[in-house]
């Protein structure tokens, strides 16, 4: 009997081991029916400590708050007690029925994964004013705010959104992070530097406040009709004061997250008025000056001198093409080197734009460089302005002298006709006769390298045709060479398509992806920016140097959606073909 009571005990004892030690991993959520506007809170609770904690991907939520990780370890008549949790704070994105999907855990070598939970978000609910409740308070003392400067301008007329977030006295802010960051599409955009975050005192809505300017950006807008600009939402951590006293009589506080929100902005862009619009406006808004000056007026023939053709002034500067200059044909003209000397504040761009033209004279003579305009709208008057340059007289000294019209500006000069000295050729009544006999070709150099060649030939016919086979069986350096082929390809087409924007930026994108894959031997799927960036590093690929290569793929996504000149094109294709070279070099 004692052996069968001892069995028992045994058994009992083993038991409860065994269920004491059973390891659980569960899913808790607040609540599960909110409104739109509440925040649900689900915990993840364990009995034991795990690794490679994946929480579930939350699709129909914004996370506000989280992951926080709370840990319980003790001991109690000599039995341990562990409990760890992860906490996420959650808001809806919308109403109706969601499920939570499973999160997952490795513990002691096995998965384990939590029950997925429903939760049915409502409309919005009231809160209730309640002085004492800290989300309510938070409502009522932090504000972001979204300062648009004109809300009806003209195409192409600066815009500014300066961001502000207000803060009652009475209310601490610990740290916030971006949800949502503004997109302005359909806007030429620019970022300009707060210069550090400084706190400045202020009103909103008639009372004192604190606040902080966030961010300040220039918009140009690049389509007609009603643009919406899209908010910006923050996640802030929001201390705000209580009820409560502590031991010394102080007020205590009470930590909240709170999601604040700018709201959307819609801009009603007006179209530039159709009278009194020149015939060679080119989309210039602002006020500008204009002129056109050369380095010198008098010089020989075969020097050179630069023309330059600039606009100054405050507007669009980067979003129009400036005035061609017309040239006698008699004068050797090359291509302009384009030059941007631009600013920008909350003014708006500042500063000059100019094409520098080199001009070579080929004869002696006087040769106008005519007045040529500039149109551009002021939306200060909402008027039209026209500039003219002034008329430029190049004078060349020596030289030899052309039959052309000197002083003419028309294209259609006519030049003397230079005789030859030799112009009359006498017929040659002499002739000196040779030998049309040739000699025998039998054991002839050329007979006995004719008879050896093809012997000669065979070892090198074995040589090639061995090395073609090795590199057909070699599939995968086949795919590069195929890349590596494709990506010259394209970078031809990109180089065909200077001019025309889309085309060009397709091509030029094309072939930059198509490199990666030979470069990197990596496929399309593998192709995003935290992946390259890894494997360029990986083989010695400099941090500048990786830069220009995001800079060029990024300008390659902007571009088709911003104004952009053919000189911006050639820049971006030189960057493009050099940075392909730093990186052959660097790459190990």
């Amino acid at each position: 009997m004692k052996l069968i009571k001892y069995i028992s005990l045994l058994i009992i004892l083993l038991a409860t081991s065994l269920v004491s030690a059973q390891i659980k991993f569960e899913a808790k959520v607040s609540k599960n029916r909110l409104g739109v506007n509440e925040r649900l809170r689900i915990d993840f609770e364990m009995n034991q400590d795990g690794d490679n904690f994946n929480p579930p991907s939350f699709s129909d939520f914004t996370i506000i708050g989280g992951p926080n990780q709370s840990v319980s370890n003790s001991w109690i008549n000599g039995v341990r007690s562990y409990h760890k949790t992860y906490s996420y704070f959650l808001a809806p994105k919308k109403q109706g029925n969601f499920t939570i999907s499973q999160a997952t855990i490795n513990i002691d070598g096995e998965t384990y994964k939590t029950t997925p939970i429903k939760v049915e978000v409502t409309s919005a609910i009231e809160i209730p004013k309640d002085p004492d409740d800290p989300e309510y308070l938070a409502n009522e003392t932090i504000h972001l705010v979204a300062e648009v400067s004109k809300t009806n301008p003209y195409l192409n007329e600066a815009i500014t959104v300066v961001y502000k977030l207000y803060v009652s006295p009475t209310t601490g802010v610990d740290n916030w992070r971006e949800i949502d960051s503004p997109r302005y599409n359909d806007f030429w955009s620019q970022n300009i530097d707060t210069q550090g975050l400084k706190v400045q005192m202020g009103t909103y809505n008639g009372e004192e406040y604190r606040y902080l300017v966030l961010r300040k950006t220039v918009l140009y807008p690049q389509k007609t009709g009603k643009l919406d600009i899209e908010p910006l939402s923050l996640d802030i951590a929001v201390q705000v004061p209580t009820n409560r006293r502590n031991i010394f009589g102080g007020q205590m506080m009470a930590r909240v997250n709170k999601t604040v929100s700018a709201g959307n902005k819609t801009i009603n862009v007006r179209p530039l008025p159709e009278t009194g619009k020149p015939i060679d406006f080119t989309g210039a808004v602002g006020n500008f000056n204009f002129k056109v000056s050369t380095t010198k007026t008098q010089l020989d023939a075969s020097e050179s001198l630069q023309a330059t053709v600039e606009v100054t002034g405050n507007g669009n500067l980067k979003l129009f093409n400036v005035p061609k200059l017309t040239l006698p044909s008699s004068l050797e003209v090359y291509e302009p080197e384009h030059n941007e000397n631009v600013k920008t504040d909350l003014a708006g761009m500042q500063g000059s734009i100019a094409d520098t033209y080199t001009i070579v004279p080929q004869y002696k003579g006087k040769y106008p460089i005519p007045s040529i305009s500039f149109s551009y709208f002021d939306p200060k008057t909402e008027t039209y302005k026209t500039l003219n340059s002034n008329e430029i007289v190049i004078d060349v000294l020596e030289g030899p002298t052309s039959g052309s019209v000197a002083n003419s500006n028309s294209g259609n000069t006519k030049q003397q006709v230079v005789l030859n000295k030799d112009q009359f050729a006498f017929i040659k009544t002499k002739t000196n006769f040779s030998s049309t006999t040739s000699s025998y070709f039998f054991k002839t150099p050329l007979f006995w390298s004719a008879l050896l060649l093809p012997f000669l030939a065979i070892p090198l016919a074995i040589v090639i045709r061995r090395k073609k086979a090795d590199r057909d069986a070699d599939v995968y350096g086949n795919r590069i060479r195929m890349a590596d082929k494709l990506a010259k390809k394209y970078l031809s087409n990109a180089k065909k398509a200077l001019g025309k924007k889309e085309e060009f930026y397709i091509a030029m994108e094309k072939a930059l992806h198509h490199y990666l894959k030979a470069k990197l031997h990596i496929e399309t799927s593998d192709l995003s920016k935290d992946k390259i960036n890894k494997l360029l590093l990986e083989r010695g690929v400099e941090a500048e140097t990786m830069t220009d290569f995001n800079n060029i793929m990024l300008n390659c996504d902007l571009a088709r959606y911003t104004p952009i000149t053919a000189v911006t094109m050639q820049e971006d294709y030189e960057k493009a073909a050099k940075t392909i070279s730093l990186i052959d070099k660097q790459a190990r």
